[in-house]
């Protein structure tokens, strides 16, 4: 029955917080690469320019997004709306409100009212951080406990990690086009990803984190260490940018830079969701 099909692969697993499945992992590739696509098309239309800064304003809106689905892992949030903020939909919830805050920042500049809309895009973003950041603080210190010296550990070693890849790139391969900030972006969202996972399954203090992605799961089970997710993600990051820049001046710019938004947000949104996670607790 197609119901019961869909409940076991989809439904189930969200409303009871089980690890992804095959079935989902595949679904919601398919679906990133057809909102990139259409993404794509609506860009080329509307004369906005897709390009490094705009990706780089659209960076706090990532952020806010894995802080947000951190308010659904806290439970402070009963009934079925609660599910808005879990994957897949929060990525709905969130596009919506980029969207629209895009839409806003660019009103406001024809209107006058600003003189760069990305400077208003990107502000939205860092206050709608904030204001998500308090909720949390505030829940915490009457629920759990907030713990700084997880958070400055995570920190450091996605920033070590990041430092060491990037030094290898730039000074052994000699790919001078590293230095791009998109590029050390990518690197730092997805070493955070691992950094935040490797400590959280095999070191983490209190709680009992799990791996919920296929494969890493598999590996990490492989290994006896969530410390594989490391070599992972290298596996990965070493194509994918040369593979990026291969194609850079070939493939046309704003289809290019919204490729990379999407290699972006697929490591940095669920890196910071887990690394808030373990800092509360939860």
């Amino acid at each position: 029955m197609i119901s019961d099909f869909l409940y076991k692969y989809y439904i189930d697993p969200i409303r009871y917080e089980q690890p992804y499945n095959t079935v989902e992992t595949i679904t919601y590739a398919l679906i990133l690469i057809v909102a990139v696509y259409l993404l794509y098309r609506w860009f080329r239309k509307s004369g906005f320019p897709l390009d490094g800064p705009f990706v780089l304003a659209t960076i706090p809106y990532i952020i806010f997004g894995g802080v947000l689905r951190v308010v659904q892992d806290t439970h402070m949030i009963q009934g079925d709306i609660q599910f808005a903020i879990v994957t897949p939909f929060i990525y709905f919830v969130i596009f919506f409100y980029t969207f629209g805050m895009l839409l806003l920042s660019r009103s406001l500049e024809r209107q006058g009212l600003c003189d760069s809309y990305l400077k208003v895009y990107a502000g939205i973003g860092i206050f709608s951080i904030f204001c998500a950041a308090l909720v949390l603080i505030a829940w915490a210190t009457t629920h759990t406990r907030i713990d700084l010296v997880v958070l400055a550990i995570i920190l450091l070693m996605a920033t070590v990690s990041t430092l060491l890849v990037f030094a290898c790139m730039r000074y052994l391969l000699r790919w001078e086009y590293v230095t791009d900030p998109l590029y050390i972006t990518l690197l730092f969202g997805q070493l955070l990803d691992a950094s935040a996972t490797s400590y959280g399954i095999d070191f983490h203090p209190s709680v009992h984190y799990i791996e919920q992605h296929v494969v890493g799961s598999a590996l990490i089970d492989w290994a006896h260490t969530a410390f594989i997710m490391f070599p992972l993600k290298l596996a990965v990051l070493f194509p994918a940018i040369y593979i990026m820049q291969m194609y850079r001046k070939e493939a046309n710019p704003a289809f290019w830079h919204l490729v990379l938004l999407a290699m972006i947000v697929v490591g940095f949104a669920p890196g910071i969701r887990d690394m808030v996670r373990m800092v509360i607790y939860v």
